[in-house]
């Protein structure tokens, strides 16, 4: 009895199998995740013509749905992405996405201007794009999806997330994510896509692609100037060498806990952070032993000096990727070096040319270079930086020395007395951002940036003064 049973469930399955035979074998696609480019920038353009028919105020229900869906998976994803890119601190992680969650700008940065007179009267509004095309890093995996879909979406557009391959299980659960939380507030579906396997391939064909009509790229050099030769519309956010300088006059207290806090956060992997310091010989040794004092391991022999640069430096001359984002701790404990508490940073006295200087290593190695005074320290920041134009920082009480590095640098973000990270609104003032666009020079983008702006003018009336 128990045999023709099972046969009779057999039979059933295979006849199931037959009819459907596709079923069987369809992989489980998440919401929002295309098996081709074209597949996910159709869906999200078809998303996008409902979507821009809705009212302001149903879009500031959508920022809020992400917001209040996004604040109880902070510590899932902060840890996700750490286990996947192996890369950064865990805590350093949940305060990246906290501030993306929290201070990304809404629909509110979306400010009308007027201009009225004998002639009439002028409107300049914000409208959308259409479908943005957005190319995300390894480093800032969900905090710059997160950020980017709250102003992208804040300004009418769907979006193509082209993310890094590095975090493309992470990048694909949050974009599931946001799909659903965009969908429970406006049910709209594919606001938000990715495909399943990111390649250079598919954000080349991103970028050709004739229904993307913005292109987002926060990256490396290569792929930014990839995005500005396609001859779409482009927001570049590219590689930085920030400098901090340190004067005779600045907190020398304070300045070593903030350019430690700073260099330190997230094991340096953010493109703002201090990556050395510039000092004037007057306060270099009681700044490095402040220094010490926050957590930094002080390397005084150059052989270990040297050992470092051998490990951490491959021999093409790129940062090691086996210690891009690691913890100091780990770094030293390669280098032969035992350290019986949590290093922060490793620091050491080096000249300008040194190659822990002039390269962006993305790791918690900070050096320093000694100045006669400040004006030797401006002009080797000014060399250090390299005219990215990124970001710079510096510590002083001369005001008049922080106008004038203010002026020389013209950098997108200018820190001063502060970390680095307050440059993202994190312990300062200002909007949260991940996508800095120095090459484009739109600075700290949020949801204005990703709207086109648009003149609507009425001649015969309007003008009542």
């Amino acid at each position: 009895m128990q045999d023709d049973k099972l046969k009779e469930l057999i039979k059933n399955l295979v006849q199931e199998y037959v009819a459907e035979p596709n079923r069987a074998c369809a992989p489980i696609i998440q919401a929002g995740v295309f098996g081709t480019v074209n597949e996910a920038v159709s869906a999200a353009k078809k998303a996008q013509e409902k979507y821009e028919e809705l009212s302001l105020e149903m879009r500031r229900k959508v920022i809020e749905s992400i917001r209040c869906g996004m604040r109880p998976l902070i510590d899932e994803y902060a840890q996700a992405a750490l286990d996947e890119t192996g890369m950064g601190r865990f805590e350093d992680k949940v305060a990246k996405l906290t501030l993306a969650i929290n201070k990304t700008p809404g629909v509110e940065d979306l400010r009308t201007e007027a201009e009225t007179g004998d002639n009439g009267m002028t409107l300049y509004e914000l409208s959308a794009y259409g479908v943005i095309g957005a190319v995300t890093p390894s480093t800032n995996p969900v905090d710059t999806l997160v950020c980017n879909a709250i102003g992208m979406l804040a300004a009418g557009n769907s979006v193509f997330f082209s993310v890094h391959p590095g975090a493309k299980n992470v990048c694909k659960q949050a974009i599931e994510k946001l799909n659903q939380l965009v969908y429970d507030a406006c049910g709209i579906q594919n606001m938000i896509v990715t495909i399943n396997e990111p390649s250079i391939e598919a954000a080349q064909e991103l970028m050709k692609h004739p229904d993307v009509a913005l292109l987002v790229v926060t990256g490396g050099p290569g792929v930014v100037h990839q995005a500005m030769t396609s001859g779409k519309k482009t927001i570049g956010a590219g590689a930085g060498n920030p400098p901090a300088i340190v004067d005779e006059t600045a907190n020398i207290e304070k300045a070593a806990a903030d350019i430690v806090a700073g260099a330190s956060f997230d094991n340096n992997i953010l493109c703002i952070a201090e990556k050395s310091v510039i000092a004037v010989k007057d306060i270099v040794s009681y700044l490095i032993l402040q220094m010490e004092k926050n957590g930094a391991y002080y390397v005084n022999e150059p052989e270990v000096i040297q050992k470092l640069v051998d490990m951490t430096i491959a021999e093409n001359g790129s940062p090691s990727r086996k210690f891009i984002g690691k913890n100091a701790s780990y770094i030293l404990q390669e280098a032969g070096i035992a350290v019986d508490y949590d290093v922060r940073v490793i620091i050491m006295n080096v000249p300008k040319d040194h190659p822990f200087v002039v390269k962006e290593m993305l790791m918690p190695i900070l050096p320093i270079v000694t100045t006669e005074n400040f004006d030797e320290a401006l002009c080797v920041g000014l060399e250090v930086e390299q005219r990215l134009l990124h970001t710079a920082v510096m510590h002083s009480q001369n005001i008049g020395r922080l106008n004038k590095a203010a002026k020389k640098f013209q950098t997108s973000i200018f820190v001063k007395n502060g970390p680095s990270y307050a440059g993202l609104g994190f312990g300062g003032e200002g909007a949260a951002t991940f996508t800095i666009a120095t090459p484009t020079g739109e600075c700290t983008t949020t949801a204005k940036d990703f709207a086109r702006r648009r003149r609507c003018v009425l001649t015969d009336g309007f003008s009542i003064r």
